[in-house]
């Protein structure tokens, strides 16, 4: 009887890097949980020893990019300093994030509003853009940043172009590690005050 190596046993954490990149492939409506255990390679009651369902498996998944997000918030560089400074640390450190969490950020992205999950995700979403166009509208007030820009439309162009990274990066492409730099120096050089 010839060795075989054992099974790498699952855990939650490598159930939902599997499940992330199924949802981000066939959407999180178009996934079954067969999908999932075929994906993981393991049964669907190994995947109910983990969890209690599909949705919870999401509520996991953008919980982590979140919690990433929000955390940024609580860093010192985005919580004292001049407004711009403060601004421009949560706009370098939120491209980091969707970089180093990409498919999970990828999944907070395309949530729609159609499970009580998404419902709270979406909620969480605006949270953290009210906060940061918070922070824009301290900037503007201060003369830090342009004030023919309306804060909120500021904050909505900011994050749309650090969120579309999600549509073209692809990890190991040359020259992207300075990309949250770049994002950063593109952005503020248009937006701050002449």
């Amino acid at each position: 009887m010839a060795d075989h190596p054992p099974r790498a046993a699952y855990t939650v954490g490598s159930l939902l890097a599997v499940t992330v990149q199924v949802f981000n492939e066939r959407g999180y409506d178009g996934t079954s949980m067969e999908d999932l255990s075929r994906a993981a390679g393991i049964s669907k009651s190994s995947i109910y020893h983990h969890v209690r369902g599909k949705e919870e498996l999401l509520r996991l998944a953008v919980g982590r990019a979140l919690d990433a997000l929000f955390a940024i918030l609580d860093e010192p560089a985005a919580a004292a300093g001049r407004p711009v400074d403060r601004l421009e640390h949560v706009v370098r450190r939120t491209a980091e994030v969707l970089l180093a969490e990409l498919p999970y950020v990828t999944l907070l992205l395309r949530v729609r509003g159609n499970t009580g999950t998404e419902q709270w995700a979406l909620e969480r979403r605006r949270d953290f853009d009210h906060r940061v166009a918070e922070l824009v509208q301290d900037a503007v007030a201060a003369g830090q940043l342009r004030a023919d820009v309306e804060p909120r439309l500021a904050t909505r162009l900011l994050f749309g172009t650090v969120n579309s990274l999600v549509e073209w990066y692809r990890p190991g492409q040359r020259g992207t590690e300075a990309l949250p730099d770049a994002v950063a120096r593109f952005a503020f050089e248009g937006l701050r005050a002449r």
